[in-house]
């Protein structure tokens, strides 16, 4: 018997929410969290479309690349279709595009593509030499001795219960209006077991991909997303997934942003295991401009 929504976890929520409900042939209906959000999350949207992708491929085929634009904000209050349209299957190689519609009209795309696994080449970067996350403050230590005093929507975002923890590698962002360089590092870990099944723990990556990434393009500037006078929203989202991993131990999710002009920032993201390997690169493009005087 499945847990009561008062029980569940955090994560445990987080996997209820991507168990989406097959209504037709290449048709699913998913639901977000009552949370309070006033827009449905990217990351949400982006495993959800993963998920629905997923269940119209073969087992013997992965993720290994996903493209998408965000082009209305959800609305948390009413469920969201995901269309997906089965563009190609291939020898090797399987392609899917996901539409999700909210109130008659498309919220998100996304497409993604499925490969057979296979043997050949490999190299990567090498992880950042940052610290491990043992000697990093905990999120109930960075609470007690920085958010007495800061803002309050800073303080709802740290005091959530959320089913991915983070433990920043550098605070001055969060406490200093001093303009920095735009990187940042910051280890991930799901809050709760993550089911052995590798297009779940996909989607659970495609779910925390969208964590912390837009912040970093703001860190030149002196500001964060936490700023009241900004507009910040993710525009569009890709990811590619290099090597399969289990999520039940930290990820480094490396971050640095190359450019912002235009009143748009764009930022790239690395995860990696503990142990150094590369899991998983991101980009994402957000929009970032202050928002007109009253």
């Amino acid at each position: 018997m499945s847990r009561s929504v008062e029980t569940r976890s955090p994560m445990e929520e987080l996997l209820s929410t991507l168990d989406l409900e097959p209504l037709e042939v290449n048709l699913f209906r998913g639901r977000s969290p009552k949370v309070g959000w006033q827009r449905v999350f990217g990351g949400q949207v982006i495993a959800q479309a993963l998920v629905a992708a997923c269940g119209t491929v073969g087992n013997d085929r992965f993720v290994h690349s996903l493209h998408a634009y965000f082009v209305r904000p959800g609305d948390p209050t009413v469920p969201i279709l995901y269309d997906v349209d089965r563009v190609r299957d291939g020898a090797a190689f399987t392609t899917r595009r996901v539409i999700a519609v909210q109130h008659g009209r498309p919220i998100f795309f996304m497409t993604a593509s499925f490969h057979l696994d296979e043997a050949g080449f490999d190299h990567q970067i090498p992880m950042p030499n940052v610290p491990p996350p043992e000697e990093l403050l905990v999120e109930e230590q960075i609470r007690e001795r920085f958010l007495a005093q800061a803002p309050k929507n800073i303080r709802e975002y740290w005091e959530r219960p959320r089913p991915i923890e983070l433990r920043p590698v550098e605070l001055t962002h969060y406490l200093s209006p001093e303009k920095l360089l735009p990187t940042q590092n910051v280890w991930v870990r799901a809050t709760g077991p993550v089911p052995d099944a590798r297009q779940l723990q996909a989607a659970v990556l495609g779910y925390l991909s969208d964590m912390t990434l837009l912040d970093t393009a703001l860190f030149a500037h002196g500001t964060s997303v936490f700023d009241r006078t900004l507009q910040v929203a993710s525009l569009d989202h890709a990811m590619w997934f290099h090597r399969p991993c289990a999520l039940d131990d930290w990820l480094l999710y490396a971050q640095d942003s190359p450019s912002a002009s235009g009143a748009r920032g764009l930022t790239r993201g690395s995860l990696f295991s503990r142990s150094g390997e590369l899991i998983a690169s991101v980009a994402q493009e957000g929009l970032i401009r202050k928002k007109a005087a009253d």
